[in-house]
C-alpha cells in the first residue's frame, strides 16, 4: 500500500511545480542578467533540494571558465536566511578556509530572475575524500575546526537551529496528519518514532545529556562526504574543499563530524580518531558531545522521510526515489528506528 498521491494527481502536480519553468534558456538568461554569458554548455549537477547547473562561460570571469548556478527552491528559505548563509561562506573564505563561496556580482551574492532566487559560485572539480586514509581524516578535521572557530564567533539570527522540534516532532506530526504512512505500518512506526523521540529528548541535541548546554555555533550542517571535494595534494590549493552550505544552522560541533563516519563500531572509532586528531590541533573538542552522535543520526532519519514526502510533487523525486512510500519502505523505517533506539542506549564512541 502506498498513500502518496495517485499517478494522475502526480502528473498535474509536477506540471505545476515551480521548477517546471526553469528551462535552460531561463538559466542562461539569469546568468546574463548578472553579466555572465554562457557559451551554451550547461550540465545539471546532482541536487535534489535546489536546481544546480554547471555553465561554461564565453569569457572567463575572474579566471573562472565555468561557474555553478544555484536556483533556490521557492519558499524554503527567506532571502534574509540565504544572505546569512552567504555571509557565513564569505567569512570562511576570508579566513582562507577552502569553502566554495558565492561570487559577488552586480554588488550582491543573491539575485532574482524569472521568479527564482539564485547565486553563482566558481566551479570547483574534485572527488569524494578517501575516508579510510588517516591523513585525509586529519586534514578534514583541521579545516572543520577552523570552520567552527569562525562559526563560534557569532550566531545566526535568521536561520533555524538543529533541534528535536524541527527534525523529529514536527516531521512526525506532519507525516501522520497528511496520512503519508500506510495504515498497516502506521501504528508500529508511530510507536517506534515516539520512543526514539523520548530518548532523544533525554539528550536534546543542544545539550550534553548532563543539563549543561553544549557550545552552539554556526555549522556547515550537512557535512557528508558528497559535500567535500578532494583535489590532488600535489597541486596548489589541493586537499578538501567544502561545498553546499544550504543547511547551515546553529548546533553542536559533532553534527559536522558524525556524517563522515561509516562502517562498524571499530571502523567508526578509527575514523573519529583521525578527525579529532586533526580537529584538536586547532580547537578543543568537548568529548561529551560524542553522546549526541546516535541521537543526531536518529533525528536525520525521521526528518529524511518527511523531506521525501514533502517533495514528492517535484518530478525528480519519484524518478530518483521510486521505492519511497510503500509499506515495505515504512517497515524498513520501523526496523531502523528500533536499531537506533538500541544504539542510543549503548555507550558512545570513545577514541581516547
Amino acid at each position: 500500500m502506498n498513500l502518496l498521491p495517485p499517478a494522475s494527481d502526480d502528473v498535474a502536480a509536477r506540471q505545476a511545480h515551480p521548477y517546471a519553468a526553469l528551462t535552460p534558456d531561463v538559466v542562461m538568461d539569469a546568468l546574463s542578467s548578472v553579466g555572465l554569458q554562457g557559451d551554451g554548455r550547461l550540465t545539471a549537477l546532482s541536487s535534489y533540494e535546489n536546481r544546480v547547473y554547471q555553465v561554461h562561460l564565453e569569457d572567463p570571469h575572474d579566471g573562472h571558465g565555468a561557474v555553478v548556478a544555484k536556483f533556490y527552491r521557492p519558499e524554503r528559505w527567506s532571502e534574509a536566511q540565504i544572505q546569512e548563509e552567504h555571509a557565513f561562506a564569505g567569512e570562511l573564505a576570508a579566513a582562507e578556509i577552502p569553502v566554495v563561496a558565492p561570487l559577488v556580482l552586480e554588488g550582491s551574492t543573491l539575485h532574482r530572475f524569472g521568479g527564482f532566487a539564485f547565486s553563482v559560485s566558481p566551479w570547483r572539480g574534485g572527488r569524494a575524500p578517501e575516508l579510510d586514509d588517516f591523513e585525509v581524516l586529519e586534514w578534514i578535521g583541521r579545516f572543520l575546526a577552523r570552520i567552527h572557530t569562525v562559526g563560534a564567533a557569532r550566531t545566526f539570527t535568521e536561520r533555524p537551529a538543529l533541534d528535536v522540534q524541527a527534525f523529529a516532532t514536527e516531521p512526525r506530526d506532519w507525516l501522520l496528519a497528511h496520512d503519508m504512512i500506510p495504515l498497516d505500518v502506521q501504528g508500529a512506526w508511530e510507536k517506534a518514532c515516539n520512543k526514539a523521540i523520548s530518548l532523544i529528548a533525554n539528550y536534546d541535541p543542544l545539550t550534553l545529556g548532563t543539563g549543561q548546554k553544549s557550545s552552539k555555533m554556526r555549522l556547515h550542517g550537512d557535512c557528508h562526504p558528497g559535500n567535500i571535494l578532494w583535489t590532488p595534494t600535489d597541486r596548489p590549493g589541493g586537499g578538501p574543499h567544502f561545498v553546499d552550505l544550504d543547511d547551515a544552522r546553529m548546533g553542536p560541533a559533532v553534527q559536522d563530524l558524525w556524517m563522515l563516519l561509516s562502517g562498524d563500531r571499530r571502523q567508526r572509532t578509527v575514523q573519529l580518531s583521525g578527525l579529532l586528531d586533526g580537529y584538536e590541533q586547532f580547537r578543543t573538542f568537548d568529548r561529551r558531545e560524542l553522546a549526541l552522535i546516535e541521537p543526531l543520526r536518529t533525528l536525520r532519519l525521521i526528518h529524511y522521510s518527511a523531506w521525501l514526502a514533502r517533495r514528492w510533487s517535484d518530478p525528480i523525486f519519484p524518478v530518483n526515489f521510486p521505492w519511497f512510500g510503500s509499506s515495505d519502505y515504512w517497515r524498513g523505517q520501523v526496523d531502523t528506528l528500533h536499531e537506533q533506539i538500541e544504539a542510543m542506549q549503548e555507550q558512545p564512541l570513545d577514541c581516547g
